[in-house]
């Protein structure tokens, strides 16, 4: 079920950058080897629960990571949180890759590997228990987890969709 997503305004938000992964890149020209960096960025903004992740390339490091936010800040979202951590369950899927996330109590943390706590960190999910699938492609373990975050509901959307009020769920 594809929804229609309000895009959001990076401006409005005091936003983090988080590089995940660097990748040196080497392309077999006719004149030798032409050598390039991409850069994997997550970046948000705790406090307003909104965060999104893109890539850059480029020739240096500095340059392919400047790429990488200004993609992140074109596709963020907002995720729907209770209190400090995920309202339910949910498994995202990417390719090869799925992310489970599970809510977690109080004082808890994020237990998450890498490209995962990137994004959940980022995200201002404090407490929550995640799991990789699959694949351990920092690409595909991030579209997986934001796949997860879309699917994540909250109460009042939930009561809206049954026809219910939020008190009968």
């Amino acid at each position: 079920m594809a929804t229609l997503r309000k895009k959001l305004d990076a401006g409005q938000y005091n936003l983090k950058d988080q590089v995940v992964a660097i990748n040196r890149v080497t392309k077999v020209v006719k004149g030798g080897k032409n050598m390039s960096f991409a850069a994997l960025v997550v970046v948000g903004d705790p406090a307003s629960g909104v965060v999104g992740y893109g890539s850059g390339k480029a020739k240096e490091v500095p340059q392919a990571i400047r790429k990488g936010i200004e993609s992140a800040k074109k596709n963020l979202i907002r995720v729907n949180l209770t209190e400090t951590t995920i309202p339910h369950q949910v498994l995202g899927r990417f390719g090869s890759g799925q992310v489970l996330l599970k809510p977690a109590p109080e004082g808890t943390g994020v237990i998450a590997g890498g490209a995962v706590r990137a994004v959940m960190t980022s995200a201002g999910v404090q407490n929550v228990l995640t799991k990789s699938l699959g694949t351990a492609n920092p690409h595909n373990v991030i579209k997986a987890t934001f796949d997860a975050l879309a699917q994540l509901r909250d109460r009042q959307e939930v009561a809206q969709v049954r026809g219910k009020q939020v008190e009968e769920l």
